[in-house]
């Protein structure tokens, strides 16, 4: 199997006018990484505006060689699949090729090897990589901060799934019909569906992601409904 020729950040924003410039700062920083060490891979960003109500735009905007792309439906599971979509027509219009899609979220950041290990694995055979995320230990009091650590693995092999920390091969995806359509858990569902498809798939510690500890969430069930639960 040969290795990844493009990489393509996919990341969907729902008013996060307040950190989506961090989360964008840190894959850029992933981004070089990757270059610097393959320039022959060729890099992409798409941030996904899920019916932003605030600057989100604005700040993205700004940032130069990252493509937007704007759904009205409210619904990440949906948010998502239109961005791996505009991933695909980008890596086809740029010269074809293995492409790999990195899967993240706007309130958090990546650190700076992100990309650069999601290739080498993907150039290992895999098909999926299941990375691993931790609240920021700023936006939580230190007993919600503990169940977390309590409750969740940072070690390879870790049964955890996040959408702010996946990547996988588009091939792959589109073997089992992409991010279904739901509010939530899409991620879960996804990875699922590749596990049951017998595809290649690692779970790794090595590339943790920092994401936001807020409470109040963009979904009733998402994850900060559940740390909000740690913290009852």
């Amino acid at each position: 199997m040969s290795a990844p020729a493009a990489v393509v950040v996919v990341v969907p924003a729902r008013d996060e006018e307040q950190l989506v410039g961090a989360c964008l700062d840190a894959v850029a920083h992933a981004a070089r990484a990757l270059r610097a060490a393959h320039p022959e891979v060729r890099t992409h960003v798409v941030v996904v505006l899920d019916v932003c109500g605030d600057d989100t735009a604005a700040v993205v905007d700004r940032r130069p060689g990252v493509q937007v792309v704007t759904s009205t439906a409210g619904n990440v599971g949906e948010a998502r699949a239109l961005g791996v979509e505009a991933a695909s027509a980008w890596a086809s219009a740029a010269g074809g090729g293995r492409v790999w899609i990195a899967s993240t979220d706007a309130d958090s950041e990546v650190p700076a090897h992100w990309l650069l290990a999601q290739w080498r694995l993907a150039a290992q055979g895999h098909h999926l990589v299941v990375g691993t995320v931790t609240p920021r230990s700023s936006d939580l009091p230190p007993h919600v901060l503990a169940a977390w650590h309590a409750r969740h693995s940072s070690a390879d092999g870790h049964e955890h799934v996040h959408g702010a920390n996946l990547g996988f091969s588009l091939e792959a995806y589109c073997s089992v019909g992409g991010f279904a359509p739901l509010p939530a858990h899409e991620d879960v569902e996804l990875v699922e569906s590749m596990r049951r498809a017998g595809l290649s798939h690692v779970a790794t510690g090595a590339i943790d992601v920092t994401t936001s500890g807020r409470r109040v969430g963009r979904t009733p069930v998402g994850f900060a409904a559940y740390l909000d639960e740690l913290g009852a």
